[in-house]
C-alpha cells in the first residue's frame, strides 16, 4: 500500500483528492459506499457515528465500505452534538449525508446551518427517491428505485421473474456514483465561486439515468420493452450464459461479426451449417446448438479453449474465484489489506493513485486522534 512523497516534508500524498476533507454523518448503503470512494481517492473522510449498534449489526471491523475513513461517535440527539458536527462541517469540503428528508434538518445539521458555517461547503444528500417529489418523504430501497425506474424490469428470462441484481444497480450506480460524480463537479465550482451548493441525488434518479442508451434504441424501434427478447438482456444465444457440463456456467459475448466468428469456430461449429444469427426466428435453434454444444465439456475445459481468445467467452466465476483470477490478480483488481480480501482502490491514476490507508473504521476508534488535530481540540474532548 504504498503512498507517493509531496514537496510538504513528513506528509505523503494519499491520492487524487489529498487535501480534500469529508463529513459523514453514519448511514446505510449508498452513502457510505460514496465517501468510501472518495476517501479510496485520498480524502480524509471523518465519519460520524451514533452511539449504539451497527444498524446493519455484524462486526464494523469487517464493513470494508469504511475503509480509509475515521471514526468518532457523537449523540446528534445532545445538546452538544448538533453543534460538534457543525464545527467538524467547518473545516470540511464536503458532507455526504443520506438519511430521510427532514431529519438531517430536525437534528440541526441540515443544509441551511451548515452552509451558514461554511459557505464553500458542498452538501450531498443520498435519497431512494429524492429531495423532492410525491414519494420524497418515504423509505426508499434500491429494489423499489429500480422497478420503478423500470431497469428491474430488463432483468430475467422471458418466462420469468425480474431478478433483482442485488443490490450493486440501485444503491452502488444509480447512487453512490452519481452521488460522488456530483459532488465532485459542485466541489470545482465551489473552488472556482466560493460557494457551495446541495446535491441532491436520488437511486431512482440515477438508475433512470443509466438507462439512457435504451430509450434510445426504444424511440428508434430496435429495443423491445420485454424482457429477455432483445440483444444485450439474453434474448440472442450469442450473448448470454450457457450451461456447462459440470453445472458451472460460461458467459457468452460475441456479438460483433468478426468475434461471433471465432466463437463457433472454437465451438467446433461450422458457421455454414448454422441458422442465419440475423433472423431472430432462427435464436431457439442457434440456441440449441449453443447449449448442446457447452453441455459436452465442463466449465474449466471452456475456459481453457476460450479465454484468451476473440471468442469473448469468459467463465461466470464466484466472488472468492474472482479474486484469484489471473486476468483480476495480473492487474491488481482484489488485494489483501488489513486481514481482508477486497477489491483495490479504481479508477487507476498515472501519477497519483488512490490508495488503502486504514482499515475499516470501527466506531469511535479516532477521536482522540481528531481531538489532537490543531483546529478540533475542544470540539471532541467530550466525546473522548
Amino acid at each position: 500500500m504504498s503512498r507517493h512523497s509531496t514537496d510538504r516534508p513528513g506528509r505523503e500524498v494519499t491520492g487524487p483528492l489529498d487535501g480534500v476533507r469529508v463529513v459523514e454523518p453514519a448511514g446505510i448503503g449508498p452513502g457510505p459506499f460514496a465517501a468510501m470512494v472518495l476517501a479510496d481517492l485520498g480524502a480524509d473522510v471523518v465519519r460520524v457515528d451514533r452511539p449504539g449498534a451497527s444498524p446493519l449489526g455484524g462486526d464494523p471491523a469487517h464493513d470494508v465500505t469504511n475503509r480509509n475513513k475515521r471514526s468518532v461517535v457523537i449523540d446528534l440527539k445532545s445538546p452538544e452534538g448538533p453543534r460538534t458536527v457543525r464545527a467538524l462541517t467547518a473545516r470540511a469540503d464536503i458532507l455526504v449525508e443520506g438519511d430521510r428528508p427532514g431529519v438531517a434538518e430536525r437534528l440541526g445539521v441540515g443544509p441551511e446551518e451548515c452552509l451558514a458555517v461554511i459557505l464553500a461547503l458542498v452538501y450531498g444528500r443520498m435519497y431512494g427517491w429524492g429531495r423532492r417529489g410525491p414519494l420524497a418523504s418515504l423509505a426508499g430501497h434500491d429494489i423499489g428505485c429500480i422497478a420503478t425506474a423500470g431497469a428491474l424490469s430488463m432483468i430475467g428470462t422471458p418466462d420469468g421473474q425480474p431478478v433483482p441484481p442485488v443490490n450493486l444497480l440501485g444503491d452502488y450506480a444509480g447512487g453512490s456514483l452519481h452521488l460522488t460524480t456530483g459532488v465532485l463537479a459542485a466541489l470545482l465550482t465551489a473552488r472556482a465561486t466560493g460557494r457551495g451548493q446541495v446535491v441532491d441525488a436520488a437511486i431512482v434518479d440515477g438508475t433512470a439515468h443509466l438507462t439512457t442508451m435504451f430509450w434510445g434504441m426504444l424511440a428508434e424501434g430496435i429495443w423491445r420493452d420485454a424482457r429477455g427478447r432483445t440483444l444485450l438482456d439474453g434474448g440472442c444465444p450469442s450473448y448470454g450464459v450457457h450451461e456447462t457440463a459440470d453445472a458451472g456456467w460460461m458467459a457468452v459475448g460475441a456479438l460483433e461479426p468478426q468475434f461471433h466468428a471465432v466463437f463457433v469456430s472454437l465451438l467446433g461449429l461450422d458457421t455454414e451449417d448454422l441458422p442465419d444469427r440475423a433472423d431472430p426466428h432462427n435464436r431457439p435453434a442457434l440456441r440449441a446448438e449453443f447449449t448442446a454444444r457447452f453441455k459436452m465439456a465442463t466449465r474449466t475445459e471452456w475456459t481453457a479453449a476460450l479465454e484468451g481468445t476473440d471468442a469473448c467467452v469468459a467463465p461466470v466465476l464466484s466472488l472468492h474465484e474472482a479474486a484469484g483470477h489471473r486476468r483480476l490478480a495480473g492487474r491488481g483488481t482484489c488485494t489483501e489489506a488489513y486481514g481482508i480480501t477486497q477489491p483495490a482502490p479504481t479508477p487507476r491514476f498515472s501519477a497519483i493513485p488512490g490508495t488503502l490507508r486504514l482499515p475499516p473504521a470501527v466506531p469511535g476508534a479516532h477521536t482522540p486522534d481528531l481531538a489532537r488535530d490543531r483546529d478540533v481540540p475542544e470540539l471532541l474532548k467530550d466525546h473522548r
